[in-house]
């Protein structure tokens, strides 16, 4: 029988997949555009499937309509809110494209604040998804859930890593923050879900919708804008595609 520390480790592991994403950051800073525009798309593509399939269907599958509706509409405006109140400085590239892309200091924290953000925001509720999974005696379930979650945090830590390290954070502080954007809420949410099950089951569905709409948001109002512009905008409208797809058939394979 799966126990209450169980759930903690497998959404844990799960969630920490995110600092696989800032790998890359580690090795080299030297991104080119068509390179950098094809990831921050393809990790667009991969949350936006996420926001779908994995937080708007179970949302709509456990409550109605208005609650997964609604908490839709108060994530993406709280997520407006939170680039409001942040620096809203332009993107600046110096040098030949080899360079690869080079951010503003305060404008890339920013943006790397807001994707963290909404990394953070969107697996509390697919953390509690795994705990109610396990918790309904589903174990098959949960695990599908926690591997799905990691296959598309991983993108998701590169798309905060990359405006991070841009903006200089040292590489080693970004590997942490992008691993613990995920590491933290998901095992928490879970342990949550997991012991009061009855309770959660009720507020999935808007907390399913809020994490949905934070991410959209974010997806619209800067991973997409920082993948075009740069003569690539059709190579980072493809790999977004393709990471809906990923996202696609990771639902359908899993049965998440």
């Amino acid at each position: 029988m799966v126990t209450v520390l169980d759930v903690a480790l497998i959404a844990g592991a799960a969630g920490c997949a995110t600092g696989l994403g800032a790998f890359p950051t580690l090795l080299t800073d030297k991104i080119s555009h068509r390179v950098y525009d094809a990831a921050v798309g393809l990790a667009a593509g991969i949350m936006f499937g996420a926001a779908v399939f994995a937080l708007v269907l179970p949302g709509l599958e456990l409550g109605s309509l208005g609650e997964v509706g609604g908490g839709i509409l108060f994530g993406g405006l709280f997520l407006l809110a939170a680039n409001a109140l942040l620096p809203h400085l332009h993107l600046e590239f110096a040098g030949e494209h080899s360079e690869g892309p080079r951010v503003d200091g305060e404008d890339g924290l920013r943006r790397a604040m807001l994707v963290g953000a909404a990394i953070t925001i969107h697996n509390v509720p697919e953390g509690l998804a795994v705990g109610i999974a396990f918790a309904s005696g589903e174990e098959a379930l949960g695990l599908a859930l926690a591997f799905a979650i990691a296959v598309q945090n991983v993108p998701d830590g590169f798309a905060m890593a990359v405006p991070a390290v841009s903006a200089g954070v040292s590489r080693p502080k970004t590997a942490l923050y992008t691993t613990l954007s995920g590491g933290i809420p998901e095992p928490v949410a879970a342990v949550c879900g997991f012991a009061l099950v009855s309770v959660i089951t009720d507020v999935f569905p808007v907390a399913a919708g809020f994490a949905a709409g934070a991410m959209i948001a974010v997806i619209f109002r800067e991973m997409i804008p920082a993948s075009h512009g740069h003569g690539y905008e059709d190579f980072a409208t493809l790999t977004f595609v393709v990471g809906f797809i990923v996202m696609m058939v990771v639902d359908v394979a899993l049965a998440v």
